[in-house]
């Protein structure tokens, strides 16, 4: 199943830069091994205002269960408030499209 996110993340006043900077290097790297696993499709970065945190990514996972573990696995989830959103394909989508093609 796919899932799209929309992930928020407020650093609490009074963090550390030093924090900031570990959680952040720990989080690429972590982003990177769920991609390569196939969780983690796609990533964007949306217009973001001053000093906001904010990404829209696409997920993969057996269900919603499984993929709030995985994002549970990202070291920012501490401060990261998540929104899913489960999709399903689209009839009119050109991927669905072609998978099917390939079935007929």
């Amino acid at each position: 199943m796919e899932f799209l996110t929309d992930m928020v993340t407020t650093v609490p006043e009074g963090t550390s830069s030093a924090k900031i900077d570990e959680l952040r290097s720990a989080e690429a790297v972590r982003a990177a091994e769920l991609a390569k696993s196939g969780h983690l499709i796609r990533l964007w970065r949306p217009p973001l205002g001053p000093g906001e945190w904010r990404s829209i990514g696409l997920f993969r996972a057996v269900d919603e269960a499984m993929l709030r573990e995985v994002l549970s696995s990202l070291p920012l989830n501490i401060w990261m408030d998540v929104t899913i959103t489960p999709l399903t394909p689209h009839p009119n989508d050109p991927e669905y499209h072609a998978g099917h093609a390939m079935d007929h």
